[in-house]
């Protein structure tokens, strides 16, 4: 791939997934018969990476790999996916993060148990310097939030800078100013650091929105995708789809809204195509069995509506 040609630079966390699956996920102390089992690629940035490349754009992941079996899986997995692979540095002697999530069949609900990352941390560089100035849509998952204030002062004001915000990380007030979009889950809202208290969801969203120096939106499962414009809050519900596994919604989500970016789609058009692509993913187990294509997922957009909602 010409490297002049990327849509959207994804820089972050790439792992392995081990995933279990089970009709009912037990009390601590118990147990329950395990399904079904499968591996995939995981980690927010690599998820995000396979989706922007299956939804039709071209995308190149920044990151680190060990040189062990877990990272060539995981690199397997991205050159699967047709991502651009040329800029992951293999660590030699490194050791690749893994996570066990368990999904409950019955919801499609996932628990989460994640290794720490050990592997060295990313840089700014040169050649990182170059390829987000080139594509101008960087998108930062939640590992690299200490890069978002520096990554915007390295540009020259033509990189957009769209966050995954997880939870609350060393370097989020940096991020809060310089990401163009800031996008948390609704859980977010409800961070100790935050201390909004108890006040109604849409409350927390409008001061949340005070904090932040671009456009916020606010993912919140089931119900879609919020997000405040010039006073208004609007709200793009989810479509009706049976989920299996939400394990890869979030980063799917993002991944989306990156590339509608690229695409030149407008604010309102860009989270009805995330909350669609979201959502469409949710139906098969693994973060990135489901990802449906552009033309599937922009069907479902077109049925999609933004609706005004008090404040």
């Amino acid at each position: 791939m010409n490297r002049e040609n990327i849509d959207v630079l994804v820089i972050g966390r790439s792992c392995l997934d081990y995933i279990a699956v089970v009709n009912r996920f037990p009390e601590e102390n118990q147990k329950a018969p395990l399904e079904f089992r499968l591996t995939e690629g995981g980690g927010q940035g690599g998820t995000a990476s396979c989706c922007i490349s299956r939804l039709g754009g071209k995308v190149a992941y920044f990151g680190k790999l060990g040189d062990d079996d877990q990272g060539r899986f995981c690199l397997q997995r991205l050159n699967d996916f047709g991502v651009t692979t040329d800029f992951i540095e293999i660590v030699r002697g490194g050791k690749t993060p893994v996570a066990y999530l368990f999904v409950t069949a019955s919801s499609g609900h996932r628990t989460i148990i994640y290794e720490r990352n050990l592997l060295p941390g990313i840089t700014i560089d040169e050649p990182l310097k170059t390829m987000a100035a080139q594509s101008e849509i960087v998108l930062l998952d939640p590992e690299v939030t200490y890069l978002g204030g520096q990554l915007k002062a390295a540009g020259d004001g033509s990189i957009k800078i769209v966050y995954d915000c997880e939870r609350w990380r060393e370097g989020i007030e940096d991020v809060m100013v310089a990401a163009d979009y800031f996008i948390p889950s609704a859980e977010f809202l409800d961070s100790d650091h935050l201390n909004f208290g108890v006040i109604s969801f849409n409350r927390k969203v409008a001061k949340l929105n005070a904090m932040v120096s671009g456009q916020l939106v606010v993912t919140r499962g089931e119900k879609g995708a919020y997000y405040p414009v010039d006073g208004k809050l609007y709200q793009v519900a989810a479509p009706a789809i049976k989920a299996v596994d939400t394990i890869g919604a979030g980063d799917n989500f993002h991944a989306a809204f990156a590339l509608a970016l690229k695409k030149g789609l407008d604010l309102h058009q860009a989270v009805k195509l995330s909350v669609a692509v979201a959502s469409l993913s949710c139906r098969e187990f693994g973060g990135r069995n489901g990802i449906p294509q552009m033309q599937e997922a922009m069907q479902v957009a077109s049925k999609l509506e933004e609706k005004v909602l008090q404040p």
